[in-house]
């Protein structure tokens, strides 16, 4: 085999090719760490160590040649700079955390490691997962491989423009409102968000704690279907949001027929913001599975423009409090020149915070402070309980929800750096499922304006990964959207 073709194989055709012994785990490593040296020039990698990774591998292959069946041994991953990690630092994209080191692996981490995949490094992303760009790290932009010139989505950014250029055959990341569907559809690749405390949220820096929640990002659903399958699984002793739902094989169903299968398109998601080239590729894409046997359901999800506003007060609340930790006195950075308590508290924040998580802390401080806590806050938890019940109404006409993942495609690199609002208005269509805390992906589904990748977003009830993962999966035999690469990588 070449290795020209190792970076353009699925997960499947890797952990065959190991264990028929055609290729073996230091070998794939090297391949994907010459690529990530080769194409540096994206941004994508926070961090990388090849001794460690080479390491990894070559225990990979010793388990491999006594036999050992973990379901993903030998094959590559990359780790948003979101889950801690002891062999690589781990700084949430923020001068915060410049060089920390974790004394213990996220649970995410740790499973997907059980399962055999070797660590390439730590992907970039925007601060404290703060972005809907990948420009708010504190080191510096992600490239979109599609278009240098353009964003890759955040903020798993660095997530997906790996995967995309196939500097790694997977990542993980994280989505508090869209953080692993939006840079998935700007980058053309495939990523999924699981029901709310699916996923172990242990050893994941925190952001908003009612909505973060880690998924896997690759080039299909089938590979993501095996990751998810690590990935997921009850964590009671350390996270107390994890669900008590046994894994699940998401590969289990995967081929399944679409007949029948009732796909329900919001009239909101379709409105006068979305572009005419993104609703042109939608529409095709809904085509498609009409042509697969499913039938399409118009349904309603009326409060979707409250979301923002909701969105934008609950997450800056949690983060407020979630960040008070960083206050230079057990870790993390510390201001070298203070005078009391009080000023290096003041002069740590403001030397290791960037302007959007500020800006955050203090959106969040204000709505949960006295005299504003009952107006904005809890007015805000009551709308999202109402915005789970248009959910549950939809749920009861049809089986899953598609429509778009953005209004346009990847936009120019700079373009909304300097409004915030704009950046907001941008996760019209992912905040509602963050919300209600349902499970959500995104699929490539045809190109847009400069030929960038755009993204079919589908929404399914609680626990549905499966058949969602199912409903990808059949659109991506029919298509080819997944399998195109872009140009130079």
């Amino acid at each position: 085999m070449s290795t020209k073709e190792l970076h353009q194989l699925s997960l499947a055709e890797m952990v065959a090719s190991l264990r028929a012994r055609e290729v073996s785990a230091v070998e794939l490593a090297g391949h994907f760490l010459a690529r990530m040296v080769q194409h540096a020039g994206l941004g994508a990698f926070l961090s990388t160590d090849s001794e460690v990774t080479l390491a990894q591998a070559r225990a990979a292959d010793d388990r491999l040649a006594r036999g050992d069946a973990a379901p993903l041994l030998g094959v590559p991953i990359a780790h948003k700079d979101i889950f801690v990690t002891r062999d690589f630092p781990t700084t949430a994209g923020s001068r915060m955390l410049r060089d920390y080191r974790s004394p213990f692996d996220a649970t995410v981490v740790a499973r997907l490691a059980q399962a055999g995949m070797v660590t390439l490094g730590k992907l970039n992303c925007d601060e404290f997962a703060m972005g809907s760009a990948n420009e708010n790290s504190a080191y510096g932009v992600v490239k979109n491989p599609w278009d240098l010139s353009r964003v890759p989505g955040g903020s798993s950014g660095g997530s997906s423009s790996a995967v995309a250029a196939r500097l790694a055959p997977a990542a993980t990341g994280t989505d508090t409102g869209g953080s692993i569907r939006q840079p998935a559809a700007f980058c053309g690749i495939t990523g999924i968000k699981p029901t709310y405390g699916r996923a172990s949220r242990y050893g994941m820096v925190a952001y908003a704690s009612s909505l973060d929640q880690a998924g896997p990002m690759a080039a299909s659903a089938e590979d993501c279907a095996l990751l998810l399958s690590a990935m997921c699984g009850p964590d009671p002793d350390r996270d107390s949001t994890s669900l008590d739902v046994p894994a699940e094989d998401y590969s289990r169903s995967l081929g399944d027929s679409l007949v029948g299968l009732r796909i329900g398109v919001p009239r909101e998601f379709f409105g006068e913001g979305l572009s005419q080239d993104v609703r042109a590729a939608i529409d095709a894409a809904l085509a498609q599975y009409v042509k697969l046997g499913a039938t399409l359901v118009d349904i309603s999800l009326p409060r979707t423009e409250l979301a923002i506003p909701v969105y934008y007060i609950i997450a800056p609340a949690e983060a407020s409090s979630n960040l008070s930790r960083f206050d230079g006195v057990k870790f993390g950075h510390r201001a070298k020149d203070y005078g009391d308590l009080m000023d290096m508290y003041k002069k740590t924040r403001a030397e290791g915070f960037g302007d959007e998580v500020k800006r955050r802390i203090m959106i969040g401080a204000y709505v949960l402070s006295h005299g504003y806590y009952d107006a904005y806050y809890v007015q805000a938890q009551k709308i999202r309980r109402l915005i789970a019940d248009d959910f549950r109404a939809a749920f009861m006409q049809c089986d899953v929800i598609a429509g778009p993942v953005a209004p346009t495609v990847a936009w120019k690199l700079g373009d909304k750096a300097d409004d915030p609002v704009a950046n907001y208005l941008a996760d019209i269509f992912t905040l509602p499922a963050s919300l209600a805390g349902l499970p959500g992906m995104s699929l490539p589904c045809g190109f847009g304006e400069g030929g960038m990748p755009v993204g079919l977003q589908l929404i399914g009830n609680y626990f549905g990964e499966a058949r969602l993962l199912n409903a990808a999966h059949r659109f991506q035999q029919a298509t080819d959207f997944h399998l195109r690469q872009p140009e130079g990588f």
